[in-house]
């Protein structure tokens, strides 16, 4: 675990949960997220370096999606990490946090905008999670530091990058039929795959987050897919952030799960 700093206190964010006996998830910030473009530009680049890209992920019994909505007319956004069983993917828990994004909209610069929120909400989960799912880019970024990479550093735990877009790299594009995927390269090295989730429909862009290989990534981001393009826990870690009642939802199990080796 990295060492902490003086940070922004997350607890600072309101949000709510459905976080009991204040058992929640527990982490340390590790750096001040009061920075400057080029100051954040020059920490991901150190950061990077500690990434882990070996598995350290076997049978989850818990994965966790996280998201964020835009923010409203006031500046206000509203972040989800929602947990589900496996292999089942049956909603577990979910914890909310609203607040002010503390960091302005800059491309490659994601993380410090979203994270503080996304935390503040992780923070709130009782049930820590094996594995989570990440809607946005893991090392498939310029500075291979993206915000799949900087939450798992932070929370310590493996994490995947699912984005629905590119953000760098090139790569020919996947066959039609779900499970085909392609590699995306940028500067001669192999930052991620183009999966596609389901027939005939955009793939997404699947990357390493922290302590993970691509290999496991690819096969995790399929498997907790159940016919739609996003795999299950960033789907209804986006349902719940852009304010969606998700509770009562069942998530239907419509594919042929084989043993993870």
């Amino acid at each position: 675990m990295l060492q902490a700093t003086p940070t922004v206190n997350l607890m600072h964010i309101a949000s709510s949960t459905y976080c009991h006996y204040n058992q929640c998830m527990k982490f340390q910030e590790p750096h001040s997220w009061q920075l400057s473009p080029s100051q954040a530009q020059k920490l991901q680049l150190e950061l990077a370096s500690r990434i882990s890209k070996n598995n350290e992920v076997n049978k989850p019994r818990y994965i966790v999606g996280v998201d964020i909505s835009k923010p409203n007319s006031a500046g206000i956004g509203r972040a989800a990490a929602v947990v589900l069983s496996y292999p089942d993917l049956q909603l577990v828990e979910v914890a909310i946090a609203e607040g002010k994004l503390p960091f302005p909209y800059i491309p490659g610069l994601l993380s410090f905008r979203e994270a503080p929120l996304i935390l503040a909400a992780c923070q709130k989960l009782s049930q820590d999670p094996d594995l989570v799912l990440v809607d946005g880019q893991g090392i498939a970024h310029p500075r291979r530091f993206g915000i799949a990479s900087h939450l798992g550093l932070i929370l310590d735990t493996p994490t995947i990058g699912c984005a629905k877009s590119r953000l760098c790299g090139q790569h020919q594009l996947p066959a039609s039929k779900t499970g085909s995927y392609a590699y995306l390269t940028h500067e001669d090295e192999t930052i991620g795959a183009v999966l596609r989730t389901k027939t005939d429909v955009s793939p997404v862009y699947v990357s390493i987050g922290h302590k993970i290989d691509l290999p496991t990534a690819i096969y995790w981001a399929s498997h907790c897919c159940r016919g739609h393009r996003l795999p299950e826990p960033c789907r209804l870690a986006h349902l719940a952030a852009s304010g969606n009642p998700i509770a009562t939802m069942k998530v239907p199990v419509s594919v042929d799960l084989k043993p993870f080796t």
